[in-house]
This record gives structure tokens, C-alpha cells and sequence, in this order.
């Protein structure tokens, strides 16, 4: 598709609909990725499924991977290993699963309808298949009270599934939530951004024996250069990790506003001095304004991420 006709296509918004312009722009930029849409596609009778996937392949020879959401209950009972093999060839590469626990407690107090024993059994299906896997896993999903708990048990079913991306995301409890009655009522006490950190060591610790490639990649993510491929870079990422927690309450603070105010993107960024003292600078400007607001506005700004 050339510059010309998907200029034509945006310049005339009453004849294309924004549907259309998406797709006029994923084909001008190459059309080579594809998602397939809803929260558990992989839940389509396999022959349907294998059609869809046989017409996408047809109509778009130049699409390179095609990735679904799957979820472990409906790949561990509705799905054999020769089902998913199917999916494979007929052009399926990658599956994301939302696993965000391996603790049974967990899983049955946030109503997943999974068990850690169906998180392995669908994570094991789908590697066996050749398909590719990411496994989702919710730091602060225990809270306060259960984070061991929470962090020990993920990495255990983690350890007997080996996916190939292991992908990181931090809890962020709003109004509409169920979840958000048990904080309320003080039965689920959310964790602060350092005692993610702290839980997110314990996590990346306890995982032993796989070669997955970790990324922390979401916005809400204090530590984003916590990345690596395991086993290589687990020192390198637990370094990471140790060094923000050696850093003063005042630097762990600075940081953390710099990181949410879109001025640092690692720790690094730190060590510039004018990065740092924009920062320092903001944060006498908010405590002059609201002494002890700076908390607040960390969490004002965290809220406009979603």
C-alpha cells in the first residue's frame, strides 16, 4: 500500500471508518504481525479456528506471526496437544496466557477458575506443540499479607512450564474491581512500589532451571530494564534489583517520580545530573506546594497510565 492511498484513505474520514485506517496502516508498515481479538480466541472449536487461520494466511501471505490470548482452563480441558498442533500449522506462532499466580489459595481468593495444576498442564500443552508461549504473571497480586506466598509458587509452576517469555506486570486495584471491596473491607492490603520490588527479587530468585526470556514490558512497571534470558542474565537482573534497594529513601524516592514523570527511563538516568536535579527540583516544588503530596502525585500520574 503506497504513502499516496493511505494519505487518501486518512484525508477522507467520512467514506473510511477508523477500522478501515487501521488496517490501511498496518498494511503500509507491512502487515507482518497479526493478534487475534477478545480475551480467549483459543476458545473457538479447533476446525473454525483452523479455518480463520488458513483464510488469514491466504488473503496475507507476508504475515509473519499470528498470536492469540488463550486461557490455561480452556487449553488444559478443551484443547489436546493434537488440536493445538493443528492450530500451529494452519499458522498459529504464539499464545499469551494470563497465569498471574501458581498459588491455589490466590488463584481461588481473585475467582480465576484455574488451578496451578492447569496453568502446567496447558503451559506444557502448548510448548509441546511448537507454538509459542508467554505466561502473564501480576506482582502484588498477594498484597501484603500473602506476597511470599504469591512469589515462591508463581516461580515453582513457572519452573515446570518453561514458556518462552515470561511477562511482568504490576497490580493497579480500580473502583470497578471486585477486588477492590476486599481492599475496602482491609482484607487485601495493596503493596507499595518497593515492596514489589522486593517480591519481584523473590520471584526472579526462585526461578531455576529455564531458559525463558523475561521482560518487564508495561508501563506500569517500576524496574523496565529488568529484562534478560535466563539462566545468563539472572545475576545481572537481581543486580538491578538490589541496587534500587540500596539506594536512600530520598533517591528511591526521586527515582520513582522520575520514572513516573517520564523524565527517567532507568537507573541509570540517575547518574546525569541534570536529570536528577529536574527531579529534585520538581520534588521541592510539590512538597512546597503539599508537604508530604509528592506520594500523591506519583499516584496521580501512575492513574493516567490506564
Amino acid at each position: 500500500m503506497t504513502r499516496e492511498l493511505v494519505e487518501g484513505i486518512f484525508q477522507s474520514p467520512r467514506l473510511y471508518d477508523e477500522h478501515f485506517r487501521s488496517i490501511a496502516l498496518w498494511l503500509y508498515f507491512g502487515g507482518k504481525h497479526v493478534f487475534l481479538q477478545d480475551a480467549n480466541s483459543i476458545t473457538v472449536k479447533t476446525p473454525e479456528l483452523v479455518e480463520i487461520l488458513t483464510f488469514l494466511s491466504k488473503q496475507f501471505p507476508q504475515v509473519e506471526r499470528v498470536t492469540s490470548y488463550g486461557r490455561s482452563k480452556t487449553i488444559a480441558t478443551g484443547k489436546s496437544i493434537d488440536d493445538l498442533k493443528e492450530l500451529k500449522k494452519a499458522g498459529l506462532t504464539r499464545l499469551h496466557v494470563g497465569l498471574e499466580s501458581g498459588w491455589d489459595f490466590l488463584l481461588a481468593y481473585m475467582n480465576k477458575g484455574v488451578t496451578a495444576a492447569e496453568h502446567i498442564e496447558a503451559g506444557r500443552k502448548v510448548i509441546e506443540s511448537g507454538i509459542e508461549l508467554s505466561e502473564y504473571v501480576i506482582l502484588g497480586l498477594g498484597g501484603k499479607k500473602w506476597w511470599k506466598e504469591h512469589a515462591r509458587e508463581t516461580a515453582t509452576v513457572l519452573n515446570q512450564i518453561n514458556p518462552h517469555f515470561i511477562r511482568l506486570r504490576s497490580l493497579k486495584v480500580l473502583p470497578p474491581m471486585a477486588l477492590q471491596e476486599k481492599v475496602d473491607e482491609g482484607d487485601f492490603v495493596i503493596q507499595t512500589e518497593e515492596e514489589m520490588i522486593v517480591e519481584e527479587r523473590l520471584l526472579i530468585e526462585g526461578l531455576d532451571g529455564i531458559t525463558s526470556t523475561f521482560l518487564s514490558d508495561h508501563i506500569l512497571n517500576l524496574l523496565s530494564e529488568v529484562e534478560g534470558t535466563f539462566p545468563d542474565d539472572k545475576e545481572r537482573m537481581l543486580a538491578i534489583i538490589d541496587a534500587f534497594l540500596a539506594l536512600s529513601a530520598e533517591e528511591k524516592l526521586n527515582f520513582r517520580l522520575g520514572k513516573r514523570a517520564g523524565i527517567y527511563q532507568t537507573m541509570h538516568d540517575m547518574s546525569e545530573p541534570l536529570l536528577h536535579r529536574q527531579v529534585a527540583e520538581l520534588i521541592t516544588r510539590i512538597e512546597a506546594e503539599d508537604p508530604g503530596g509528592v506520594e500523591g502525585s506519583i499516584a496521580k500520574i501512575k492513574d493516567t497510565y490506564l
